[in-house]
Formats: structure tokens, sequence, C-alpha cells
């Protein structure tokens, strides 16, 4: 990408290896239910906004592995809406509270209220180990959820730990950062428009920058695993330039720019610096590579990705994949499954429309091969069909 400047996100890569067909859901909140359970959506959900209590997430099973364990950043899964929302009675307090995730401590935005969240950027609230900060002036958001990281590693460098930062920016609402000159008026701090969202890409990479630092600081360095990854694709209203074609946003559709993200491993020692991978991975992939590395306790059958780490570092060959998304808004509800180069994508609303594409030749999804081979859309239908079987229906 060439619209945003990214010189820490690029050095991880350099220093990694930078996957070109990692993919999320098309929503942060199924995403990051995902990625704690490892488990495809329909096996964990209950409703947006809500982590099931009776789930056990990777704090759970790193803090049993040994490991000491930390969230920071944002929350959102205990109860997301407010008391006048439409049915906001079945949802309301049902979700898992940050105390009982397993991690040791936690810094979260919008993880206890609900009906004051407050920001998440300028002037935060936030969560902290137990005691509710209220619109802290003067701070920064991010820079909060940062600076808890770095003193947990600094408390515990020398033990085994996990830290797992779902971080807030670059998620709407688009706002200065610090480094915006609107800062500098504090009364503009939660102005909102989409001119933001290139100076909050470029404060997320200046945090990365942070982090990273902290690690090399701490000597952490050579021992540590740093995955950095997206929990959805970019928003509808922006368009940003790659290899020189404009590409729009496409969160909330399971289309190549709603699903498909940046995904960056480094491991000094175990991964080959700047190396670029082409294997198709998924959220859920990360999850069970992560609690595979720690020798965490876990049913294989509980889990439903592959140790992508272990198949990176024994250099193995590529193989195909399928995967599979649904999800409903409303009454519009998209499903899609890619397998090997093919992908199929179905919408409902009202009527039926459906589209079959050839990734390998266009990524962009812009050659619809549904008449061209009907033989691969009865194929790529019936898959989807089977994995249907074994969905319910989101609620």
């Amino acid at each position: 990408g060439t619209s945003y400047r990214t010189p820490h996100i690029d050095k991880l890569a350099a220093g990694g290896i930078r996957f070109t067909h990692a993919y999320s859901q098309p929503l942060c909140t199924p995403t990051r239910v995902q990625i704690m359970t490892g488990r495809y959506n329909h096996r964990n959900w209950t409703y947006f906004g809500i982590l099931d209590p009776k789930e056990r997430t990777f704090g759970h099973l790193m803090k049993d592995a040994g490991y000491r364990t930390c969230i920071s950043g944002k929350w959102q899964l205990q109860s997301y809406d407010p008391p006048d929302f439409p049915n906001a009675e079945r949802r309301r307090g049902t979700g898992m509270k940050v105390t009982k995730t397993g991690f040791d401590e936690h810094c979260l935005f919008h993880s206890w209220h609900t009906e004051d969240k407050g920001s998440r950027y300028a002037n935060p609230t936030y969560y902290r180990n137990g005691k509710l900060v209220k619109q802290e002036k003067g701070r920064y958001g991010p820079d909060v959820s940062v600076d808890f990281i770095l003193d947990f590693m600094k408390r515990h460098k020398d033990e085994p730990t996990f830290v797992y930062y779902p971080m807030a920016l670059p998620h709407w609402p688009m706002v200065p950062t610090p480094d915006s000159e609107e800062w500098k008026n504090p009364e503009r701090r939660l102005e909102e428009d989409v001119k933001y969202f290139g100076d909050m890409v470029e404060y997320m990479d200046k945090l990365v920058g942070r982090l990273v630092s902290g690690l090399e600081t701490l000597g952490l360095r050579e021992n540590t695993l740093v995955l950095f990854y997206s929990d959805n694709g970019t928003h509808l209203k922006i368009t940003s330039r790659m290899n020189g074609k404009a590409i729009p946003g496409g969160k909330a559709t399971p289309l190549q720019t709603g699903i498909r993200v940046p995904l960056i491993m480094r491991w000094p020692g175990q991964i080959r610096p700047g190396t670029t991978s082409h294997q198709v991975c998924a959220t859920f992939d990360l999850t069970r590579s992560i609690l595979n590395l720690a020798q965490a306790k876990v049913s294989a059958k509980r889990l439903d990705g592959l140790d992508i780490v272990n198949h990176i570092t024994a250099r193995k060959p590529d193989f195909a994949r399928t995967l599979f998304w649904r999800g409903k808004r409303g009454e519009r509800i998209w499903s899609a499954v890619r397998d090997g180069d093919l992908k199929y994508v179905r919408k409902v609303e009202g009527q039926t429309q459906e589209w079959l594409f050839d990734l390998s030749k266009d990524l962009a999804e812009k050659n619809d091969l549904s008449s061209a081979q009907p033989k691969e859309l009865i194929r790529m239908k019936k898959l989807l069909a089977n994995w249907e079987k074994d969905v319910q229906p989101a609620r």
C-alpha cells in the first residue's frame, strides 16, 4: 500500500514473514471472538457484542500453561447495547466479564459499563485491573493501552508472558490523534471526519514501533513471537491505493476487501526474515499455533484451526485450503467459501445473488465466472451447503 506511512510495520515484515492470503471475519467482534476461542463463530456465537461465559479463551489456556497473561485495548464483549436498544434485555450483562477471561491483568475500553462507555481515543474511559477510569483528561486511549502493556512486560520480563492487544486504532470513529494538527485544540480532539483515517493508521504504526522497541529494551526480542494481524477489512468509506490501484474498503462484506487482511509474524531464529507466504490461513490458525507453541492442554477437536506457525518454521510447501464465512445483518445474509483459488459468494436480501471468482487471476473480484464454469459453481455451492448444515442461524 502507498496511502499511509508505516515504517515500523514495514520493518516488522522485513524482519519476519508477510502473508498475502490471511483472512478474518468481515467485522471486528466475530473475529475477536474467533481468535480468543479458536473456533468458527457458529460454534461459539450467541449475540453480537457477547462472548459466551461458558467459553474457554486463550487467556485461560495460556495461563494454565504457565504464562503470565495480559489483555489491553478494547473488550466490548459483555454487553454492547444501551437499555433502549431493540431486544437489549436479551444481551445486557450476558457476556463474559473481563475478570473471568483468564487474563491476569487488563486495561480495556468498554468492558464493564454500557450506557456511558465514553471515548476510546481522546479523554478515554477504560477499566484497568478492577478500577473504572472515566474520561482521563488529556490522555489518548491507545497510548494508555500500550503504556499498560510495556509496564506489564517490564514487571514480568523474567517469566513466560502472553500479551493480547486488541487495539482500537484505526476503528471508527475517525478522529484526530496526538500527531494531528487538530489535536492542538482540545475542543477538536473528538471531531469526526474520515480525513483522520490516515493519521490513525500512522499512529497505530507508531505504537507498533513502541511495542517492538520495548521488547528490544527488555532483552525479549530474540525469544518473542510477534503477530500483527487485522480483524476486518477497511471501512466502506475509505479508499486506499495499492500497487497503483484504488482499493475501496469492504468491511462488513465477505469480499476480499472485507476479509483479506494483513498478517505478519516475526520470530528471530525461527522465521526467516524478509520472506513472503502465499499460504491461505485464517484467524483460528493463529489460536491453534499459539496454544501449540505454549504446549497448552486443549482438545484438538475443540479447535478449528491448523498450526500455521509450525508449518512456516518447518518450511513446508503451501497447501490448498477451504474456508467459510456466514453473517447476517438485518435482512441481509452473506455467505462465502474459498476452496483453493476459487471463491463463491452469495448474498440473500429478498432475492439471491451469487458470484464465482478465480482469485489467482482476479483478486479484485471483478470477473464473475458463474455462467462460464457451471460445474465449479455447483461444486462450490455444495461445499457451502454441507458446511451450513452445522451452522445455526445468526441471531
